[in-house]
């Protein structure tokens, strides 16, 4: 009984969504305590949360829907 009926995926759920925005927010924070000492690093942390943001809502929204 591997998969029965009344199973509670809710926790895949709340893991799934970690992995979509949770680097990119780590990476965001951490791009907003460099930018008072180097401002191109932040910029370049940034732009990385963002790529990272965009092809996790993609992959894993694929997966979500059941593609």
């Amino acid at each position: 009984m591997l998969l029965s009926p009344n199973m509670d995926f809710s926790g895949l759920l709340i893991m799934i969504l970690f992995i979509m925005f949770g680097p990119g927010v780590l990476l965001t924070i951490i791009g907003i305590a460099v930018y008072r000492k180097n401002k191109k690093a932040a910029k370049v942390l940034f732009i990385i949360a963002i790529v990272y943001t965009i092809i996790s809502l993609g992959v894993c929204g694929a997966l979500m829907s059941g593609f």
